[in-house]
């Protein structure tokens, strides 16, 4: 990794930028029409009162190269945190110079300062490089996992008891 690269944690002057890093990654895994984050929204997700979210922006000759966005969780068997990674991008032209790796290692010392107990995320099942890469650096696949998630529009159904 040269010397000109850098890792800043995300202020709310940077929002444009995140969300811009947010639009290239939906790009990337053929979900550009579920993007409906707005500068406003993620100004108030992450900077405003009760901040949800964190970032961190990777930079290479102070050009911003990538990004990623993470939060706490917590295990019950634990009894403690654990930092979970919802995007984490690095832009095409800066991918193979370890600006990834740099991105999860930052993370994983952060993790660690804040006492977590895991670090953890999810990669689509066809995103082969993405595996690839996250295995090479200690992940391991949790595959007796699966994700199930309720949508905004469902949410009163699930409030109400409703079954189908």
């Amino acid at each position: 990794m040269p010397n000109n690269f850098v890792i800043k944690l995300a202020r709310k002057e940077d929002v444009p930028l995140i969300l811009q890093f947010i639009k290239e990654l939906a790009e990337y895994e053929k979900l550009a029409d579920e993007v409906v984050a707005t500068e406003a929204i993620l100004a108030e997700s992450l900077f405003g009162p009760r901040p949800y979210a964190e970032a961190i922006i990777a930079y290479l000759d102070k050009t911003p190269v990538g990004f990623a966005l993470f939060f706490h969780n917590f295990s019950t068997f634990l009894g403690r945190p654990g930092l979970y990674l919802e995007d984490l991008f690095v832009k095409p032209e800066a991918r193979g110079h370890g600006v990834g790796q740099k991105l999860l290692g930052y993370l994983a010392a952060l993790a660690k300062k804040r006492n977590c107990g895991r670090f953890e995320w999810w990669v689509l099942d066809w995103n082969e490089p993405a595996i690839e890469f996250y295995k090479r650096m200690g992940a391991k696949p949790m595959d007796e996992w699966t994700v199930f998630r309720v949508t905004e529009d469902k949410f009163d159904r699930l409030i109400a008891g409703e079954k189908k």
